[in-house]
């Protein structure tokens, strides 16, 4: 395990974990949240999904334990397989894993050169340098404006255009290098995590696999089951918000005929739980946290 995972024991309290329940951990990693489910079961079982091939080198020997070497797209294909449906509740820790950022050959990190990787899947055929050499001006403006909500979007696409004729960019440090020029107000350590984040979201299709994601969950939990969302930018929070709130992710609820509201999850948690000062000062990746809890109806 690498670390102590964010908001543990807020999430794992927001499980309700029954000793014999069906539990699933979308985002294994480093299986600290898997860990901690498993310690509360007696007869029940515990299925781990990661489409990392490296979160395989974590997976416990335990008989209550099944893991799953894919994205959470897949999520109801697997449990089906499994023959473990309808489940009790569901974990999703959406940041990136501490061994995926402290591994300089993945590309994830604006602190350490490496390759620009930036794949939470290394069989996918898309990368960050694909990304940044290959796609025109416009898909540029267009990902870094979406995904970074970076306001200068049209003069970092432009900049980069022009620097890779000059010369292909391969690395992390050759594309901080690249764009500095661009960075707000001094800002460069935000500005690069927003540039990070909009290719990587690009790359990984975050935004489309969190919607079919989120989608899948009201198919296969029981009613009263939970499901549990960590997510790290507004992004995706928003995304989880509303389809919590209304069931589809504008957050519009609506209603049959009679007047009565449609929808799957009733909120547990009004407001986003959040991490304290003490976590913060541990873990700074903690910061941008926010926790949501729903319960199937």
């Amino acid at each position: 395990m690498y670390h102590r995972p964010v908001l543990l024991n807020e999430s794992i309290n927001g499980l309700a974990i029954k000793p014999d329940g069906v539990y699933v951990d979308v985002t294994f990693g480093g299986g600290g949240h898997s860990a901690e489910i498993l310690k509360q079961l007696s007869s029940g079982k515990l299925v781990a999904f990661d489409q990392d091939d490296d979160a395989m080198n974590n997976k416990f020997d335990d008989e209550r334990f099944i893991f799953v070497n894919s994205n959470f797209i897949f999520l109801k294909n697997f449990l089906m397989f499994y023959k473990v449906m309808p489940v009790d509740g569901i974990l999703a820790d959406l940041g990136i894993s501490s061994y995926q950022i402290d591994e300089p050959s993945r590309g994830f990190s604006t602190r350490f050169d490496g390759a620009l990787d930036m794949r939470m899947n290394n069989n996918i055929d898309l990368d960050a340098g694909k990304v940044i050499n290959n796609y025109s001006e416009n898909e540029l403006k267009e990902i870094f404006s979406k995904y970074g909500e970076i306001r200068n979007s049209g003069k970092l696409a432009s900049v980069l255009i022009n620097k890779r004729k000059e010369k292909r960019i391969t690395t992390t440090e050759e594309l901080k290098n690249a764009i500095r020029s661009c960075v707000i107000k001094k800002n460069e350590n935000k500005y690069f995590a927003q540039v990070f984040q909009a290719i990587r979201i690009e790359v990984n299709d975050e935004l489309g696999a969190l919607k079919k994601f989120l989608k899948e969950t009201a198919n296969v939990l029981k009613p009263g089951g939970r499901l549990v969302v960590i997510s790290y930018h507004s992004l995706e929070d928003r995304l989880v918000k509303n389809f919590m709130k209304s069931g589809n992710f504008k957050g519009e609820i609506k209603k049959d005929f009679y007047g009565n509201p449609q929808i799957d999850f009733k909120l547990i948690n009004k407001k986003p739980i959040i991490p304290d000062e003490a976590e913060i000062k541990v873990n700074k990746r903690a910061r941008s946290a926010k926790l949501r809890i729903a319960e199937k109806l």
